[in-house]
């Protein structure tokens, strides 16, 4: 074996945000040599909370790291939904009961957190990470895949996989489309907890108010120590086709009207910094040769679903287990992985759920933001839900699937101009989560 072929890695990750460090990881546990490259100078993420749902615990607890997420964390007692305006409760699930159903638990917990739970388990794993290395371009090469990065320099494996985020390169080999605009922004703000207990606010549920084009989330992290908020609202000067949109100037209009508890955060956001919120069309090729995009590269959602990390994580979990499935003998020249047939297995399955995802967030934020009649008919359907109804929650808080057979139905839809107002509706609606 020549020196060359002794240091050149089975797969290259592009990306190292929690999607890139997740697949790493995974790919490791199953005996492949990975080298990830991230185009900061170091490690780190930005933000506020992440909620992580049963579908992707259960994978932290197949990677050995449910414990330490939980110790970082907070379990919720609750996920309730109440009107922005009035402050009544709409819905609720109980999350204990939950975890009954699905056998693993409802986490929150800070985005930094969990990017470092990875980062650690990639650092004991043996995974080669590289910072400072930007990449400008993919190819597929004889037996593999090659990466360039600015200022000249590149990088091969058997196989490339595209962590790159919503403004991926590699999604370029593929399609060439653009980010969805929503005209919504996020605002976030984590603080300590006893410097808003007189606020009203939940010690141990999600809490999310919905209101007419804006919404606001709170709920608990780092063991109960913070607080996460996030404002999201629909952006006048985005609709008006300003570039300079969701500026601080917004953020305390868009919630004019809006309930004392609401009234009592705003003050906290941070308004040095916001988030605009986009996503993009589903697409249903993902790989090119031996180069598979993954996480937002692949199926950037907006935020309403609470699915984001988690679909990046369920990504490289479900390419793994394809790798490892193989039971692959390593040569002395190759892995031993059919790549063909495992991106094969990875595209055949992910793209169908995450495309739902999508989907069904955009129809979830609409949902979320109604006003006059059809706000009073929101509020009509989702109090109508019994608690423990999980008729919506099921396709996707369930076992991740790992083939197109195992992928469940999906949630029944009930148009909202069927329910009419003063009488019961008798039916439920899709409940997802606090959604930032």
């Amino acid at each position: 074996m020549s020196t060359a072929d002794a240091h050149r890695p089975d797969a290259l990750v592009i990306g190292g945000g929690i999607g890139g460090l997740s697949a790493a990881l995974a790919l490791t546990r199953k005996g492949l040599r990975v080298r990830l490259h991230e185009r900061a100078a170091r490690f780190g993420e930005v933000g506020a909370g992440l909620q992580i749902a049963p579908n992707c615990t259960r994978i932290l607890a197949d990677h050995g790291l449910l414990d330490e997420a939980v110790a970082l964390g907070v379990l919720p007692e609750h996920i309730v939904m109440k009107d922005a305006v009035d402050a009544g409760e709409l819905t609720r699930l109980d999350l204990q009961d939950l975890e009954r159903r699905y056998g693993f638990p409802y986490l929150v917990i800070h985005r930094g957190d969990l990017h470092g739970i990875f980062l650690r388990a990639c650092e004991r794993g043996g995974v080669e990470l590289v910072n400072g290395s930007h990449c400008v371009a993919y190819e597929n090469i004889p037996g593999g895949a090659r990466v360039t990065f600015a200022g000249g320099g590149s990088d091969e494996a058997e196989v490339v996989i595209a962590a790159d985020g919503l403004h991926s390169v590699a999604r370029g080999l593929l399609v060439r489309d653009e980010p969805v605009g929503s005209a919504y922004v996020a605002y976030r703000a984590a603080l300590p907890f006893d410097e808003v207990r007189g606020n009203g606010v939940h010690e141990r549920d999600v809490v999310v108010y919905v209101g007419p084009r804006c919404h606001f989330v709170q709920y608990p992290l780092r063991a109960g120590r913070m607080l996460n908020q996030v404002a999201v609202f629909e952006s006048p000067k985005a609709l008006a086709g300003e570039a300079d949109w969701g500026t601080p100037d917004e953020l305390d209009r868009a919630f004019d009207g809006t309930c004392a508890q609401i009234r009592k955060g705003l003050p906290l956001m941070w308004r040095d910094r916001w988030w605009r919120m986009f996503d993009r069309d589903p697409i249903t090729n993902w790989v090119d040769g031996r180069i598979a995009l993954l996480g937002d590269a692949a199926h950037p959602p907006l935020q309403y679903m609470a699915q984001g990390a988690v679909m990046a994580i369920e990504d490289g979990w479900v390419l793994a287990e394809h790798v490892g499935a193989q039971r692959p003998r390593r040569s002395r020249r190759s892995s031993g992985v059919d790549w063909a047939a495992a991106l094969a297995a990875y595209e055949a399955v992910r793209p169908e759920h995450c495309g739902r995802v999508i989907t069904t967030a955009r129809a979830w934020g609409e949902f979320w933001h109604h006003d006059g009649t059809r706000r009073l008919r929101r509020n009509a359907l989702l109090r109508s839900r019994d608690t423990y109804d999980y008729t919506f929650t099921d396709w996707i808080y369930g076992p991740t699937a790992l083939t197109p057979e195992q992928e469940p139905e999906p949630c029944p839809t009930i148009p909202l101009d069927s329910v009419e107002l003063g009488t019961p509706a008798g039916q439920g609606l899709p409940l997802g989560s606090g959604g930032l």
